[in-house]
């Protein structure tokens, strides 16, 4: 793919420089029959001179013009936004983090818990981020709620997630999820993630998981899910008649979530390897990309002859005709 243009139009204008030239050698017309009255002058002026000496004069006298005339392109180029198919980043990715915080991520499988494990590889990935994206942490357990709104600064967003505190309820992964992309569509023209992370089976709430798949497939929301879990069952507590409770993964919702809005599923079973998913993820969150703008190439070219050009008109070697 070869040049586009942002503002395609202004390059009609371009249909100025034939006019330009049209008039330009009008001009000289008028001025070689108004030097025939003084023709015994110019042919003493032309016998006098080589004919190198001929063609430097020449392209002196008219190369004020030509530079003008380029000058003028360069200008309206510049103006209709050239772009070349090197690509940079868009102006950063809004990245909330949903994470559960519900009873089971007690459980002491990750040293000293699931959640605290949870936090310090969440700050991984918080601090891996690009200075232009904004991050934002939605926690859920019976229902869903916001400890950060979206921000650039990583450290207030870090701040934020330190003071997450455990609770006791039920998981509602649905309410975590759609509020999760209410807050990543809230500021506007950014690439939109969100990165849900999970130990449990959605047994609360008023969303389902289902209904938020929709609502994120309708935001063209991309969702990453972390299935949180261990290789042995990991108990959470004890009944009232003593038997233990396990904490139990809902692994095909999760993988559903990721599916169906073109994000990918992970699946942790210790500290290490859920450290290592949270940096990953964040090396390859798939950003929108789009062509590099070189119109200040343009304007600085402008310039540039703008200098030459008043050079050769009041320099030292100008030519008066």
């Amino acid at each position: 793919m070869g040049f586009s243009f942002a503002n395609s139009w202004v390059l009609l204008f371009l249909l100025i420089i034939p006019l330009l030239l049209y008039f330009y050698k009008l001009y000289w017309r008028k001025r070689k029959e108004a030097a025939l009255k003084f023709s015994a002058l110019n042919i003493m002026k032309e016998a006098s001179a080589t004919n190198k000496n001929r063609r430097s004069v020449w392209i002196r006298a008219h190369l004020p013009f030509l530079i003008l005339t380029i000058i003028i392109a360069l200008i309206v180029v510049g103006l209709a936004d050239p772009m070349i198919p090197l690509k940079s980043a868009k102006e950063g990715v809004n990245v909330v983090l949903a994470i559960d915080d519900s009873g089971s991520m007690q459980a002491a499988d990750y040293q000293p818990t699931r959640l605290e494990s949870a936090k310090d590889a969440a700050e991984i990935l918080i601090r891996s981020l690009k200075p232009k994206d904004n991050v934002g942490i939605v926690i859920f357990e019976s229902g869903a709620t916001t400890a950060c709104y979206l921000t650039p600064f990583k450290d207030k967003a870090i701040m934020k997630l330190k003071g997450i505190e455990q609770k006791t309820g039920r998981t509602a992964i649905g309410d975590g999820l759609s509020l999760a992309i209410d807050m990543a569509t809230s500021i506007p023209n950014k690439k939109k993630v969100v990165i849900l992370l999970s130990d449990g089976v959605n047994n609360a709430g008023v969303v389902s998981p289902q209904e938020a798949v929709q609502f994120a497939r309708a935001s063209k929301m991309q969702v990453y899910t972390i299935g949180l879990g261990s290789d042995q069952p990991a108990i959470i507590g004890y009944d009232l008649f003593g038997n233990p409770q396990y904490a139990e993964l809902d692994e095909e919702t999760l993988k559903n979530i990721a599916v169906e809005t073109g994000g990918k599923y992970y699946k942790s079973v210790d500290k290490r390897t859920l450290d290592e998913i949270y940096a990953n993820i964040g090396e390859h969150i798939e950003r929108e990309w789009e062509d590099t703008s070189i119109k200040d190439w343009f304007f600085i070219a402008t310039f540039i002859l703008l200098l030459i050009n008043i050079y050769i008109i009041y320099g030292k070697y100008r030519v008066i005709m």
